[in-house]
């Protein structure tokens, strides 16, 4: 999975083997190393979000994790689908809205 930070845009883009990974299991992820220890990586993820009145794409961070949360309806019909990507802006207080694009990396070669 590749993560893309830009200004106040988040980018996922998954291979097709990861897109079948979180269609099967709600959780997809990957960590960045900067050094030995868990204080020193990053993890991101993309990951089903279990809330039955869940209606918008949103994200949560917390120190060396970022996770981007998606409706169980959206995941179904990403995952199911040929629909390449959805987007969504997140209000963030104080600052311009949070971008968040997911999309599929169906030609990538990892």
């Amino acid at each position: 999975m590749k993560l893309r930070i830009e200004d106040d845009t988040l980018r996922l883009r998954l291979s097709a083997p990861e897109v079948r990974e979180f269609a099967e299991t709600g959780r997809v992820a990957a960590v960045v190393h900067f050094g030995a220890g868990p204080q020193q990586q990053l993890t991101y993820a993309l990951e089903r979000d279990a809330r039955p009145q869940a209606a918008a794409v949103w994200a949560r961070y917390e120190a060396g994790g970022l996770t981007v949360l998606v409706p169980a309806a959206t995941a179904d019909a990403w995952t199911t689908t040929e629909q390449n990507g959805f987007a969504s802006n997140l209000p963030v207080a104080g600052v311009p809205a949070l971008r968040i694009l997911v999309e599929k990396d169906l030609d990538c070669r990892h």
